[in-house]
């Protein structure tokens, strides 16, 4: 059976490579910010972002226990600030919507700040860049967000980037996620 996480994942290498920036949007407990310093290694650098200094504890904690580079900036604000963070040109993002897992499930990512911090994300991607969102429909709010990022990116230029949806079709309410990626330079 198909991981969807470990295919995001997947897709995020064929565009990462040592000494690039990237970003963790929601940063969670650690897993994508831990994946994306090693994949970016000693020379490379991460920025990573989550509301709750729960999240940022748990990360930190985790990246040291595991061994990461000190290349990482963790930062407690929400994702849809990024720009105020980073300046770019990023070579990969990632965002798995949702809640901390093991935490409070009433605090979710929402449409009001997921869509801006897409938008900026999209912003910040560099040549041959990719962005991976992974979506949650198994409850309201992640619901909505799926079908509101899914118009949005149906409305980009595909000469500028290719918006892709990667979804087990025989489960509705499995995850899913978008990849955009941009062009590179011929």
């Amino acid at each position: 059976m198909i991981d969807l996480l470990d295919l995001h994942k997947q897709f995020i290498l064929t565009h990462v490579k040592e000494g690039d920036v990237v970003v963790d949007f929601t940063m969670g407990n650690g897993y994508d910010t831990e994946f994306l310093s090693k994949a970016v290694g000693k020379s490379g650098h991460v920025y990573a972002f989550d509301i709750q200094k729960a999240a940022v504890e748990s990360t930190s904690k985790r990246l040291k226990e595991v061994g990461c580079p000190d290349n990482y900036t963790l930062i407690c604000d929400s994702h849809h600030n990024a720009k105020k963070y980073v300046e770019g040109p990023i070579k990969a993002g990632m965002f798995n919507l949702g809640w901390l897992p093991g935490g409070d499930k009433s605090i979710t990512t929402m449409r009001e700040t997921t869509m801006p911090a897409i938008e900026a994300a999209i912003e910040l991607l560099g040549e041959d860049a990719i962005l991976n969102i992974a979506v949650y429909p198994g409850h309201p709010e992640g619901d909505a967000e799926g079908k509101m990022i899914e118009e949005y990116l149906s409305l980009l230029s595909r000469f500028k980037v290719c918006a892709t949806k990667v979804k087990i079709v025989n489960s509705e309410a499995s995850p899913y996620f978008f990849m955009i990626e941009t062009k590179a330079k011929k």
